[in-house]
C-alpha cells in the first residue's frame, strides 16, 4: 500500500488530552524550516490510544530521513522529550538495569579480591616488626584457606534460602569487618590474628556462590557468560588494585592505612548495593518491563536436576573424566595462591626491592590476567564454531593452562632482574587464564545435572592444596633458602597434570 503523506493523513484529536494540559505545547523551530511548516505538518497527528502501527513506523522513517523534530509537553510544570508513539527520548540513554547490577557485582568482586592481597604486602613490614620466620609467615599466608575451604558448600546453601543478594551483603560486611581488625588481630596475638584470617576467608566463600546466582537470574543465557567475565575481570583486577595502593597507603598512613581503605570501601559499596539490587529483577521498582521481558524471554525453564534427587557421589568419582577436573583445579590452585601470595615477598627477599617497587612489580602480572581470560574464552568459541570436537578445544585450552605456566616458571629460576621476572610471571598468569576455557567449562559437559556438586567437590579439593602450596613455600624457602626448588615442583606438577588431563579428560557427557 502506497505511503500516505504527513500533510493529508495526520490529525490531532486535542480530546484525547484532557487530562495532560495539551494547549502548553510548544512547537519549535528545527532544522526542518519555520515554525509554520512544522504545524502544518503536525495539523492533524492523532495520538489517542496508540495508533497505527504503520503510522508509526511512517512517522519513525520521516523523523530519521529528514533529520528529527522536537515535541515538547509541558506537564504539572515538568518539562518532557517525547518521542512519537509516547516513548520518552531519555529511556533511549538510560542504563539498563541489570547492567548496573553487573557493575557493582564487579566492584564488590574487586574489593573482594583486593582485601585478601592487602595482607600479602602488609605481611612484610609485619613480619620485621615481629620477628616471624618465613615458615611462619605460610601459615598466616594460609590462615584465610582455613575459613574458606568450607565456604563453597555453605554459601551456595545460604543462597539457595536467602538470595544473592542478602548474602554477599552480609559476606561483604563481615569480611570489611574481618579486614578493620587484622591490624589489631597482628598486635594482639597470634591467636587472635589467625582467628580473623581463617573469620575473613569464611565470610569471603559466599562472594563467588552470591556472584553466579544473582547473574544467573538478572541475566538472559545469552548474556550471561559476558556478565561472568566482567564481574570475574572486576575480581582479577582487584589484586592490581591491592597491590598498588596498600604501599602507598602504608608509607603515608602507617600499617593499619590499607586495611582501614579497603574497610571503609567494603561498606560504602553495601549502601548502595542494599538500596539498588533485588534478589530478582521482578522484584526490582527501577526496571523497565521491556528489560524484565527480555530477560524471562531468555531464560531456560528446563531445570538441571530433580529436585530432592541426592548426587551419586560413588559414581562421579569411579569416572577418570571426574579425576582429571579434580586434579585440575588442584594444580590450578596450587599455582596461582602460590603466586598470589609470595610474589611481593618473593621480589623483596630475591631481588631486595622496595616494597613500593615489589607491589608495582607483582601487580602488572594480576591486569593482564583479566585480559586473557576473555581471549581464552573467545579462542574456544573460535575453534567449536569452525567445527572442531569439544574434547579437542578443552584439551587444548587447558594444555595452555597449564604448560605455559609451568615453562614461565622454570624460565623464572634464571631471571637476574625484577623486570624480566616480571615479565615471566605475566606470562604464567595470562596462559594460567586458559584454564578457564578448560576444566571450569568441563564440568557442565561431562555433568550438566550435577554441575554444581562436581565444582563443590573439585573446589574444596583445590583449596585444600592451595593451603598446602602457600604453607610449603614458607618451609621450603625456609629449609632451602630460595625459591628456586618449590618452583621447579609446581612447575613438574603443571606438567604432570597436562599429561594427566590430555590422556582422561573429555568434552562428552559422562553423567
Amino acid at each position: 500500500m502506497e505511503a500516505v503523506r504527513f500533510s493529508n493523513k495526520i490529525q490531532i484529536h486535542s480530546s484525547s488530552f484532557s487530562n495532560t494540559h495539551f494547549g502548553l505545547i510548544n512547537f519549535r523551530k528545527t532544522h526542518l524550516g519555520f515554525q509554520p511548516k512544522i504545524q502544518k505538518k503536525w495539523k492533524s497527528l492523532n495520538l489517542s490510544g496508540g495508533g497505527d502501527q504503520r503510522l508509526k513506523k511512517e512517522v519513525f522513517m520521516e523523523k530519521k530521513q529528514r533529520g528529527g523534530f522536537t515535541v515538547k509537553c509541558t506537564a504539572e510544570g515538568i518539562e518532557r522529550g517525547m518521542l512519537v508513539g509516547g516513548r520518552s527520548e531519555e529511556r533511549e540513554f538510560m542504563v539498563a538495569e541489570r547492567f548496573k547490577v553487573v557493575a557493582l557485582m564487579a566492584c564488590v568482586m574487586c574489593l573482594c579480591n583486593a582485601d585478601r592481597v592487602v595482607m600479602s604486602v602488609a605481611i612484610v613490614p609485619l613480619a620485621a616488626k615481629h620477628g616471624w620466620s618465613s615458615a611462619f609467615l605460610g601459615i598466616v599466608q594460609s590462615s584465610f584457606l582455613w575459613g574458606y575451604i568450607f565456604s563453597s558448600v555453605i554459601g551456595g546453601a545460604l543462597v539457595d534460602k536467602y538470595g544473592g543478594k542478602k548474602v554477599i551483603a552480609w559476606g561483604a560486611a563481615l569480611w570489611s569487618l574481618a579486614t578493620l581488625l587484622t591490624p589489631w588481630a597482628a598486635n594482639h596475638s597470634t591467636v587472635s590474628l589467625l582467628a580473623i584470617r581463617a573469620f575473613f576467608g569464611l565470610a569471603e566463600g559466599v562472594a563467588l556462590p552470591s556472584m553466579n546466582t544473582l547473574l544467573s537470574r538478572w541475566f538472559p543465557c545469552h548474556e550471561r557468560a559476558t556478565a561472568i567475565g566482567i564481574s570475574m575481570g572486576g575480581f582479577h583486577l582487584g589484586n592490581v588494585v591491592g597491590l598498588v595502593l596498600t604501599p602507598l597507603f602504608m608509607t603515608s598512613i602507617g600499617i593499619s592505612g590499607p586495611f582501614i581503605l579497603f574497610a571503609s570501601l567494603g561498606l560504602l559499596w553495601l549502601t548502595t548495593w542494599v538500596s539498588r539490587v533485588t534478589n530478582d529483577p521482578q522484584e526490582s521498582n527501577s526496571i523497565t518491563k521491556a528489560e524484565l521481558r527480555l530477560i524471562q524471554a531468555g531464560k531456560s525453564d528446563s531445570p538441571s536436576s530433580k529436585k530432592g534427587e541426592l548426587p551419586p557421589l560413588r559414581l562421579l568419582l569411579s569416572k577418570m573424566p571426574t579425576w582429571a577436573i579434580i586434579f585440575a583445579n588442584v594444580t590450578n590452585n596450587w599455582g596461582y595462591f602460590v603466586l598470589l601470595s609470595w610474589m611481593p615477598v618473593y621480589f623483596k627477599t630475591v631481588f631486595n626491592v622496595n616494597l613500593k617497587q615489589a607491589a608495582w612489580f607483582s601487580a602488572v602480572p594480576w591486569g593482564t590476567m583479566a585480559i586473557s581470560g576473555y581471549v581464552a574464552g573467545a579462542a574456544s568459541d573460535f575453534l567449536i564454531k569452525a567445527g572442531y570436537s569439544l574434547t579437542f578445544v578443552r584439551k587444548v585450552m587447558q594444555s595452555i593452562g597449564f604448560i605455559g605456566p609451568g615453562v614461565a616458571l622454570l624460565c623464572l629460576n634464571f631471571a637476574k632482574t625484577p623486570e624480566v621476572a616480571s615479565v615471566l610471571i605475566t606470562i604464567a598468569l595470562s596462559f594460567s587464564a586458559f584454564s578457564q576455557a578448560g576444566f571450569l567449562l568441563n564440568m557442565q559437559d561431562i555433568a550438566p545435572q550435577y554441575a554444581g556438586f562436581l565444582h563443590g567437590i573439585s573446589n574444596s579439593a583445590g583449596t585444600l592444596a592451595a593451603i598446602i602450596s602457600t604453607i610449603g613455600t614458607g618451609f621450603f624457602v625456609q629449609w632451602l633458602g630460595s625459591f628456586q626448588a618449590f618452583l621447579t615442583l609446581t612447575a613438574c606438577l603443571y606438567f604432570v597434570t597436562a599429561i594427566f588431563w590430555n590422556v582422561y579428560a573429555t568434552g562428552e557427557r559422562v553423567f
